[in-house]
């Protein structure tokens, strides 16, 4: 299914790829009239590539944030990104209901099965044996965290895209709570009520909807090609076209770092990506075309 934030939504090769030839794949499907966020299994046969299992299924509420990225950690372990199911408002308040995969960042362990699960949870889950919170889960409180990547270091980083007024990046550690729907980014959603923020995680930036109100996550530039922007997490935004640099932090304490402008570009960043060698490209959904960044 490819209707309205559907698609082909990512994709992610097994830490020995080189010699199990195994990737996966996260997709829209329909079943039976749901909307199915599906995790699957792929392996190059003779150079074909050829579907082995389904990992992981999550039934979608609405057509809108379903989440995206999936990617391995330095850890070998599979995280994925879910939205809390779409809509506005999250109306079903899946940011805040730690039972159910949306609105979570999961962590799963793709080379082991339990019971019919097509995946095993890895035992230093955070949550692990809490009736109130997913097994799977390594954070909570996600409005759409269709693009995130691990830092050098090994750090997640997570953007989530807002809703009435504020886009942010987050520093995610395992059990953090980034907020939503309580709070959109570090204020309380919606604006202008009062609201209990104990135990939840600021984010280490944000923006305001006057300078863009889509927030599209990249990664930290590890080539020394473009000094301006070395070891410094670069994002954009879909709708404005506007590119930043941040440095990130070692915690996320409520201090917001500050921003480099990168410009403006009549482009729509819909998703960033980093060569082996640390350099750094993004996608303009408007024309197709891929873009590499270099020094002005």
């Amino acid at each position: 299914s490819t209707e309205s934030e559907q698609g082909l939504l990512g994709a992610a090769f097994h830490p020995r790829f080189a010699t199990n030839a195994t990737f996966y794949l996260h997709t829209s499907q329909k079943r039976s009239g749901d909307k199915v966020g599906v995790i699957s299994e792929w392996k190059y046969n003779s150079g074909t590539p050829s579907r082995t299992r389904t990992v992981l299924e999550v039934v979608q509420p609405y057509a809108n944030h379903n989440g995206g990225t999936i990617a391995f950690g330095p850890d070998g372990y599979l995280f994925v990104g879910l939205g809390d199911g779409g809509w506005r408002d999250d109306p079903h308040n899946h940011g805040q209901t730690g039972t159910t995969l949306l609105g979570s960042m999961l962590r799963i362990d793709v080379d082991g099965t339990s019971g019919d699960k097509g995946y095993a949870v890895p035992d230093d889950n955070p949550w692990v044996g809490n009736a109130g919170v997913a097994d799977e889960a390594w954070a909570i409180g996600l409005r759409n965290p269709w693009k995130f990547s691990f830092t050098p270091d090994g750090d997640l980083i997570v953007a989530d895209v807002g809703q009435n007024a504020f886009e942010e990046v987050n520093l995610v550690r395992a059990k953090n709570n980034l907020g939503w729907n309580t709070k959109e980014a570090s204020h309380c959603f919606p604006e202008g009520r009062d609201c209990t923020t104990a135990g939840l995680t600021d984010p280490i930036y944000e923006y305001p909807h006057r300078e863009g109100k889509s927030i599209t996550g990249g990664y930290v530039s590890t080539s020394s090609a473009v000094p301006a922007i070395e070891g410094m997490y670069v994002f954009g935004d879909f709708v404005t076209g506007r590119l930043w640099a941040i440095d990130v932090p070692k915690i996320a304490d409520g201090t917001q770092v500050p921003a480099t402008a990168l410009g403006q570009w009549p482009v729509l960043p819909s998703t960033f990506a980093r060569s082996a060698s640390g350099r750094l490209f993004v996608t303009d959904f408007g024309s197709g075309t891929v873009f590499r960044i270099d020094a002005g």
